[in-house]
């Protein structure tokens, strides 16, 4: 038992530093930032968020989340009280690519990860009429990573300028 063969050193380093490369690969989430802009890391915990409301498009499932001050803000009545929502106020939208939930039962399911898009209201950082600022991150099921998708945190400005008579926002709280 006090002697144990070069080989079998080698192959428990080889496993270690195998394993230690894939730990080292994988990565960080929360360390993608958009160029000039957002960073993933301000939305540290939207997983636990509540859920504002689902849609779904041209083969796309959507899960729209927000922080406790969006949240708040919808159940005060904004943005149909004509009020905007408050600074800090947070909003994730999850989109999943989906597909069919089973042949007998027509449904679609979330299937893989497309992208998750962010917007953060801040009128002390985002000087627009929206003060809102919007990021976009691209999911590569190939190598399980995000990328950033755009420049500046105005990447969503032009989109929602359609909803500004919503203060941007397209999504409604619905009846629960």
């Amino acid at each position: 038992m006090s002697h144990i063969s070069k080989k079998t050193l080698f192959a428990a380093a080889g496993l270690l530093v195998a394993l230690g490369g894939v730990a080292i690969a994988q990565q960080d989430r929360f360390s993608v930032k958009v160029p000039d802009g957002i960073s993933f890391s301000e939305f540290r915990g939207y997983e636990s968020w509540q859920m504002i409301s689902v849609s779904g498009h041209e083969g796309i499932i959507d899960v729209i989340l927000g922080n406790p001050e969006m949240i708040a803000a919808y159940k005060s009545g904004i943005p149909g009280n004509g009020k905007p929502f408050p600074d800090g106020a947070k909003m994730v939208k999850i989109h999943w690519n989906s597909k069919k939930f089973s042949d007998t039962f027509p449904v679609q399911a979330p299937d893989t990860l497309h992208d998750i898009d962010t917007m953060v209201r801040d009128s002390k950082r985002f000087t627009g009429p929206d003060h809102w600022g919007f990021s976009q991150f691209n999911y590569d099921t190939k190598t399980a990573t995000f990328s950033p998708l755009g420049k500046g945190p105005n990447c969503g400005t032009a989109c929602h300028q359609a909803a500004a008579k919503t203060d941007y926002v397209f999504t409604e709280y619905p009846v629960r």
